[in-house]
């Protein structure tokens, strides 16, 4: 369904109203999201809004209620598959409008800084802040291509390292529309998990705890981390990382390969030869051939092995259940 033009015009009257003029001139309708998603892949989003502020967000989700509109929030699209059809309602993209970091002294103890960042900013970015302070806690997300907000809503980590041993505590919109902060025991941590994924909510801002370190050794396990991905993973096609999570006592990689399926295509869609739990955009895949290769190999891993793979990264929109 392509947004009709009293939808939005209605949306943008309705933001007015709430004193967000230029939020409401903002937005896009039809907006296509393979420009958005690291995967390429992906149809219109009926309305498309990137905020810079809390306020902001409260205001569209509130819009998008009164209107009867779905509304689904996304941050860097670098753990999505979005539906070649597109996706209805309102898209809210927290970007580079809402990206600031700052730092301060943690009060409590000597050796570490408090990090606030908004949901926007990239970990990549995130990173290169800390090493530059002489920062230790989060060399481990210098490669990851995902934002802060969705690599807390997932807890995200790599090299046996998650955002759970930095994030302090969380600002974010409660599935009732309040603005809560959350501290790191009542976030329900644990691998690919937490409470935002269970039961709702938008992560706004984290405040990660920081010690101070090496610049060296900081920049030295950087080089080495990179040094790694660079071997191991395809970076030179569109993907979306890891496609599924690790299955206990198994190696997700590994049982791909062992099943024959490295370098198995659908469409443009394939199983990297370069790493078997990535699956990669060769330069035309759809949606659909995404979704088809992974439905393969998820019953190939279940027929062969009787494991059953779960998707790490998330399929929206038209068609998707």
């Amino acid at each position: 369904m392509m947004a009709d033009s009293s939808t939005i015009e209605v949306f943008r009257s309705r933001l007015t109203e709430k004193g967000y003029e230029d939020l409401a001139k903002a937005l896009r309708s039809d907006e296509l999201m393979k420009s958005h998603t690291s995967f390429r892949v992906g149809g219109p989003a009926q309305i498309y809004s990137e905020p810079s502020s809390k306020e902001e967000i409260i205001a569209l989700i509130d819009t998008a209620k009164a209107l009867g509109l779905p509304f689904f929030l996304m941050g860097n699209g670098s753990n999505l598959v979005i539906s070649d059809d597109g996706i209805d309602g309102l898209v809210i993209r927290l970007g580079e409008n809402f990206s600031e970091i700052s730092s301060e002294q943690d009060p409590d103890d000597p050796e570490a800084v408090l990090v606030t960042a908004c949901a926007g900013t990239l970990l990549i970015r995130l990173s290169s802040f800390a090493a530059k302070a002489s920062l230790t806690g989060l060399e481990f997300a210098s490669g990851i291509p995902g934002s802060l907000g969705g690599a807390v809503f997932m807890n995200a980590g790599a090299y046996d390292h998650d955002m759970s041993e930095v994030i302090e505590k969380v600002t974010a919109i409660s599935p009732s529309g309040e603005i809560k902060v959350w501290n790191k025991e009542d976030l329900d941590l644990g691998y690919r998990k937490s409470r935002f994924m269970a039961e709702g909510g938008i992560v706004c801002e984290a405040v990660l705890r920081l010690k101070k370190g090496d610049a060296d050794e900081i920049n030295s396990q950087i080089r080495t981390y990179t040094e790694k991905r660079t071997k191991s993973q395809p970076l030179n096609f569109p993907s979306a990382g890891s496609m599924f999570k690790r299955p206990v006592g198994h190696y997700t990689g590994a049982l791909i390969e062992q099943a024959g399926l490295k370098g198995f295509s659908i469409g443009g869609a394939q199983v990297s030869e370069k790493h078997a739990g990535f699956v990669i955009n060769k330069g035309d895949a759809t949606a659909k051939d995404i979704d088809d290769l992974v439905k393969h190999i998820q019953k190939t891993i279940r027929e062969k092995f009787d494991v059953e793979l779960q998707r790490e990264v998330r399929f929206i929109g038209r068609g998707f259940q």
